[in-house]
This record gives C-alpha cells, structure tokens and sequence, in this order.
C-alpha cells in the first residue's frame, strides 16, 4: 500500500479547536503525492484565513510495507 494524503479540517466552535460546528467539516483528497495535498492545504488555508476559528492540517495515511 503507498501513502495517502488528506486535508481534514473546518470550522471549529472555539479557538480550542476542540469540536467542529457542525457542517463545516471538510475533507479532500486523496492526493497521492505530499506537495498536491499542501498545494490543496494552502488554498483552503488562505481561503479561511480571516476565520480565527478555522483550522486544517494534513493527514498521512499508509506506508510502503511490502
């Protein structure tokens, strides 16, 4: 199995990023390379950056284990 990237994230009810307003959680990908799913958390993070409440981060998922 190769490795898989996601972006997962949203709008969150407080700056303690502890639970998301329901929603507004987001995932997208798979992207199989790491720099599409930075290019694609870039352009969710610049889209959401005037939202204090907002947070995404990127996921691994997988390795190459034979």
């Amino acid at each position: 199995m190769s490795e898989r990237y996601w972006v997962i994230g949203g709008e969150y009810e407080s700056t303690a990023f502890d639970k998301l307003l329901d929603g507004t959680g987001t995932i997208m990908g798979p992207y199989g390379d790491p720099q599409d799913a930075r290019k694609a958390w870039e352009t969710v993070a610049v889209a959401t950056r005037s939202v204090c409440t907002a947070r995404f981060t990127i996921v691994r998922e997988g390795s190459a284990h034979a």
